[in-house]
């Protein structure tokens, strides 16, 4: 059976890895600690297809070891030790190193076995992941290695890798191949920053164009066909969800409706509604809130309505709520009220209910201050009167502060004139 094309093909040169500037770069460390041939224990996190299993080869290659690879989700710790054998055979002479993709599915034991090689300096270990390895990677694997974080290939990198690809598959099968214009970049949006799904859309397309006059010429349309549906990354596990979704609530909270907008498009698209839903009443409470509280009830209805009818027409009353978030007024001061309230409780300050907003209840013959004396405020001039009700080792706390909006300011002047402080 033939190998993909993404390993037929892989890079041999650091020039020709595309995307990791930031890593791969002119003076950049990770290009520099490969350069000098002096490789340590590395840890390489990011979204797949980004490079990371060809780097490793790359590596092995340049500092002349044999690579040796591992997934996570089925090696054992007996691999781990069937690739530490060969140190005394021919192959491992130059040293192994080994390559473990999805090491978060690795557990303590096997983590704790790898530990003892990479320890003594049996084998280099380069590890991938996809999940952040601070999470998932024991602090012991961690501390003996250098964590460098892969982001996904901008378009225009895996547009070009994708026209390289087309060059190389014509050498390979001795016919002409060529894309239509613009088919690199349909195929690079398509596959969202993966050159590996760019790689076999590409080679997809090719089996499915006819051969005229010794050439294939692959069209848009068949790439846009083929292409994976995968331009948004997303996990409804992963780190990728909660970086989108923080992105929608603060997109919201900073009133950009458009990148708010963008971010409800991904949930959506990923068939996230739940999260859809549930971010926006929360930013609608949280940073709306007592701005206009009126809207509070309107961005309910539109969950409703969107959890009703389902996707895809849930995006219009969601779409409108989002919007409506955008462009009201915010405050955030009921949230940091009930926040410093609830501080104090943490910290046990908090003490007996003051007696007059007890429950009523019997006074025994021991009591000498009979009766609740509790102030009914509808019984006094515009349904106030001056009386303690936090606990004594609280009576001077103060949690709320009115925001500077119209709405709040209404409420402060009223009650400021209500209680005396103001003329």
């Amino acid at each position: 059976m033939q190998k993909p094309l993404a390993d037929r093909f892989r890079p041999r040169s650091l020039k020709d890895i595309v995307g990791q500037k930031h890593l791969l770069g002119e003076g950049m460390p990770l290009r520099k600690i490969i350069e000098s041939g002096e490789v340590p224990n590395l840890i390489f996190y990011g979204p797949s297809g980004v490079g990371k299993t060809t780097l490793a080869a790359y590596i092995a290659n340049k500092t002349h070891k044999t690579l040796k690879k591992l997934n996570g989700t089925t090696a054992s710790t007996a691999d781990i030790k069937a690739v530490v054998a060969q140190l005394d055979t021919f192959e491992g002479m130059n040293g192994i190193l080994l390559y473990l993709d999805e090491i978060q599915y690795f557990n303590k034991k096997q983590q704790q076995t790898l530990l003892e090689y990479i320890e003594n300096g049996s084998i280099t270990l380069i590890a991938s992941t996809t999940e952040n390895p601070y999470f998932y990677v024991y602090n012991a694997i961690l501390s003996r290695s250098t964590v460098f974080e892969f982001k996904s290939v901008p378009k225009e990198e895996v547009a070009r890798a994708v026209c390289r690809a087309a060059r190389l598959l014509s050498e390979e099968q001795g016919i002409s191949i060529t894309l239509e214009d613009g088919c690199a970049d349909v195929i690079a949006v398509g596959c969202g920053g993966d050159v590996r799904k760019a790689m076999n859309a590409l080679e997809l397309s090719v089996i499915a164009t006819d051969l005229a006059d010794g050439e294939k010429r692959v069209a848009c349309a068949t790439a846009a066909a083929l292409v994976q549906k995968s331009a948004m990354r997303y996990d409804r596990d992963g780190d990728e969800h909660y970086d989108i979704v923080s992105a929608y609530q603060k997109s919201m909270r900073g009133s950009d409706a458009d990148a708010a907008l963008h971010y409800l498009g991904r949930l959506l698209e990923a068939g996230d509604l739940p999260s859809a839903c549930r971010r926006l009443m929360v930013c609608a409470c949280e940073d709306v809130g007592l701005a206009y509280p009126q809207l509070l009830p309107i961005v309910k209805s539109c969950v409703d309505i969107a959890q009703a009818v389902g996707l895809p027409e849930a995006r219009i009353p969601l779409a409108d709520a989002v919007i409506l978030v955008c462009s009201a007024p915010k405050s955030n001061s009921g949230v940091v009220a009930i926040d410093k309230a609830i501080g104090d409780i943490r910290r046990g300050n908090v003490g007996p209910v003051p007696r007059q907003l007890q429950n009523m209840h019997y006074d025994g013959e021991d009591n000498q201050n009979k009766g609740q004396h509790y102030l009914y405020p509808h019984s006094f001039p515009n349904h106030w009167t001056q009386q303690q009700y936090l606990p004594d080792a609280l009576r001077d706390a103060h949690y709320y502060t009115y925001g500077d909006n119209k709405n709040e300011q209404a409420y402060r002047a009223y009650w400021e004139k209500i209680k005396g402080k103001l003329p």
